[in-house]
C-alpha cells in the first residue's frame, strides 16, 4: 500500500480502489482461518462509481474486516485514536478513512462535511448508525447524521445487516475468537430527502433480518431441545 500510494494519490485520490484491493485481500486472510463468510443481496450493491451511503449494524471489531471482503471503496469513519495503532492505523490513513473525534461537537461537524464534500467527489462513504458496538447484539437507535448526509447530496442509502459477528468476537472480549459463521445482507438501496424517513426506515429494515435471525435460533435450540 506505501508503495502504490503515490500513484494512487496521482490518479485515484479519492476512490483509492487499489488500496481496497489489497485490504480486501488483507481481511479475507484475516478472517478465512477462523469463520466463514456467507453473503445475501450481493446484486444489490450499487456500481463501483456511483457514490452512495453505506449503513449497519455493529456488533463486533469483526465488523470492519468483514465489510472489507465486500472490496468496495466506501469510507469509513474511524476514532481518531485508532489511526495511532501500528499498521492498522497506517492502513486507515492510506486508505483515507474518515478522523472522528466523538467527544468534540466541532470535530463531529467538520466530520459530517468531509463526507458531504467526499461524495461529491465520487466516493462512497460508510456509517455504523449506532455509534457503537451493541454489548448484547440487540439493535441501538440510529443516529441521524449518515442519513442528513445522503439527504443533502441524494445519494442512496445502502443497508446491510451482519450477523454472527458479536458471537465469533463479542465487545471487551477482542482477545477470543469463537467458532460459528457470519452472514452478510446487503439490500436494495433506498432514497429521500427526509433524514427521519431514511434513518427509520433504514434502521427497519436491518432489525427486521436480525429479529428473523433470532427466531429461527430460538426455534433450532427448542427443536434440539425436544430431541
Amino acid at each position: 500500500m506505501v508503495l502504490q500510494h503515490p500513484l494512487v494519490l496521482m490518479f485515484d485520490r479519492y476512490r483509492r480502489k487499489a488500496q481496497y484491493l489489497i485490504a480486501k485481500g488483507w481481511a479475507f486472510l484475516t478472517v478465512s482461518p477462523f469463520f466463514k463468510i456467507e453473503y445475501e443481496g450481493l446484486e444489490n450493491l450499487p456500481r463501483t462509481d456511483t457514490p452512495a451511503m453505506y449503513v449497519s449494524n455493529h456488533q463486533s471489531f469483526l465488523d470492519i474486516h468483514t465489510l472489507l471482503t465486500l472490496g468496495i471503496s466506501f469510507k469509513f469513519i474511524s476514532k481518531t485514536s485508532i489511526f495511532l495503532y501500528p499498521i492498522i492505523g497506517w492502513a486507515m490513513f492510506l486508505l483515507g478513512v474518515i478522523p472522528l473525534k466523538r467527544t468534540d461537537s466541532r470535530g463531529q461537524l467538520e466530520c459530517l462535511k468531509q463526507c458531504i464534500s467526499l461524495i461529491k467527489k465520487g466516493p462512497s462513504v460508510f456509517f455504523f448508525p449506532e455509534g457503537t458496538r451493541s454489548r448484547d447484539g440487540k439493535l441501538g437507535t440510529f443516529k441521524k447524521g449518515a442519513f442528513t448526509i445522503a439527504a443533502k447530496t441524494g445519494v442512496p442509502v445502502v443497508p446491510i445487516t451482519l450477523i454472527g459477528t458479536g458471537k465469533i468476537m463479542p465487545p471487551g472480549m477482542e482477545r477470543e475468537v469463537n467458532p460459528g459463521s457470519v452472514k452478510v445482507i446487503v439490500h436494495p438501496y433506498i432514497v429521500g430527502n427526509h433524514p427521519d424517513e431514511l434513518c427509520k426506515e433504514a434502521r427497519n429494515i436491518i432489525a427486521q433480518d436480525l429479529n428473523n435471525f433470532v427466531s429461527v435460533s430460538r426455534k433450532l435450540r427448542f427443536r434440539g431441545a425436544l430431541r
